[in-house]
């Protein structure tokens, strides 16, 4: 069982690294600690310093870090083609980014505006399609691409607004994109994972409610570690999960399943 979660040799990107609370560090770890040879992308030059300090800090070596900005299809594929020239083939794929203007996160989600709502979809989920897209030429034999959601997705949680509808549409575009990508043996699934002291999650007016009313009520009354959902994207990143696509695998204390 052990050797079907190993990753030594695998080269995965990383997408979405904001501190040391990031899922996508949670990710990373895990992927680290199976052997996986990492290369991270950033968004901005205090993003690199800060993802350079983060690596240092934990010993952890990455066998690349490029400059992406995921709003611009010419700098997602210019970090493609650099990655592919550096390690040839790529592996694997998490992408950890979604982002909504604060003003649309606060009041009612009928005074979301055109331009927030439509800067949250280009940002949260178009920027998969554009992802999967350049990266699948370099995965040259198969792999998984993996995205986090959350549980506004489906449901109806106060103070997620337009974050939720921008989930929504990720998790359809899982699907789609798993139903274009499989005949490549590229699997493309989806986390959802649950609320998680992230930069991301102190957007969220509501939020410190949420954290206590899960570890009230979720049958395994706590909320998840990062740690808990990297080892879950491990998992789905490895051959283990080989007959999973277009999945939207719950990390979350099972608290989706209450009523």
């Amino acid at each position: 069982m052990e050797d079907l979660l190993k990753m030594t040799g695998k080269n995965v990107v990383i997408m979405g690294v904001a501190n040391n609370r990031s899922l996508a560090w949670g990710v990373a770890q895990s992927l680290y600690k199976a052997g996986a040879n990492l290369i991270f992308t950033y968004r901005k030059d205090r993003s690199y310093t800060k993802l350079k300090k983060l690596l240092d800090e934990n010993e952890m070596a990455a066998a690349a870090v490029v400059p992406c900005d995921v709003n611009n299809d010419e700098s997602i594929q210019e970090a493609f083609q650099t990655i592919g020239e550096k390690v040839d083939c790529i592996h694997g794929v998490v992408h950890s980014i979604a982002f909504a203007h604060a003003e649309d996160l606060k009041g009612e989600f009928l005074n979301t505006s055109r331009s927030g709502f439509a800067f949250a979809q280009d940002t949260s989920a178009y920027s998969l399609i554009a992802v999967a897209k350049a990266a699948h030429p370099y995965m040259k034999e198969g792999g998984a691409i993996t995205a986090m959601s959350y549980l506004g997705a489906e449901r109806v949680v106060e103070g997620y607004n337009v974050m939720g509808v921008a989930k929504a549409s990720l998790e359809s575009t899982v699907k789609y994109l798993a139903a274009d990508l499989g005949k490549h043996n590229i699997r493309v699934n989806a986390l959802s994972a649950g609320a998680i002291r992230t930069l991301a999650a102190k957007g969220v007016p509501s939020f410190n409610e949420i954290l206590h009313k899960i570890e009230d009520t979720a049958p395994l009354r706590k909320n998840v570690t990062k740690e808990e959902v990297g080892d879950m994207t491990l998992a789905m990143m490895s051959h283990l999960s080989r007959g999973v696509t277009g999945e939207i695998v719950y990390v979350d204390s099972g608290y989706n399943i209450l009523g």
